[in-house]
């Protein structure tokens, strides 16, 4: 299978950018404790800061969301 490099997440996209790519994404982030995903914050935050502040290994959660649609 050929996978599109060009939309996989990564650590430097902010949360609303990857929900914007891949809406799926809201119920991984929402399983590691990421219940703010549409406050203010979140369009400024990025994945590794949002990881780091819940103690999520951010390798582990982009693997989750690049397995999302």
């Amino acid at each position: 299978m050929n996978k599109d490099k060009s939309s996989e997440v990564t650590k430097t996209m902010t949360i609303a950018d990857i929900l914007k790519a891949k809406p799926n994404a809201g119920e991984v982030l929402f399983s590691h404790g990421m219940h703010c995903l549409g406050c203010s914050i979140a369009s400024g935050e990025t994945l590794e800061q949002a990881a780091q502040v819940h103690g999520v290994p951010v390798e582990e959660l982009i693997t989750e969301i690049n397995l999302t649609k």
